[in-house]
């Protein structure tokens, strides 16, 4: 019994590891192992503004080009876990850059206890004096 335990945990932790760290092992999965696994092929780091403008991750309101490829940004581009969250909601809910930063804002200041009118929701939190 603690045999087949082991070897779940084992294999749990290699599947975790795996994901962590897909980005620097993609480069080196072959290609018949890449057809089994669709989404392991469409795994792309989006690394530079100019990667994440080209992937549809700015808008009017939210203006990469001009705010920060044009102006020479010294910066490696925008947080990667956020994109990842903000292509996966345009994805999933077909919805616009503008629309999907919205989404993942609300939820995290629902996470945080935050109304999204920017109210805590805590009874006890004193909003006004």
């Amino acid at each position: 019994m603690l045999f087949y335990i082991s070897v779940f945990a084992l294999a749990a932790l290699l599947i975790l590891l795996l994901h962590r760290y897909r980005s620097s092992i993609a480069p080196y999965v072959p290609d018949r192992v890449r057809s089994i696994f669709p989404r392991f092929n469409n795994y792309i780091p989006l690394s530079t503004f100019a990667d994440q403008a080209n992937a549809g991750l700015t808008s009017s309101n939210f203006d990469i080009e001009a705010n920060n490829i044009l102006d020479g940004d010294s910066r490696t581009g925008l947080d990667e876990i956020g994109t990842q969250e903000v292509t996966e909601i345009m994805r999933r809910e077909r919805v616009n850059f503008d629309q999907a930063r919205l989404i993942r804002h609300n939820r995290i200041l629902a996470r945080n206890g935050i109304d999204p009118s920017g109210m805590p929701l805590d009874s006890k939190a004193i909003t006004h004096l």
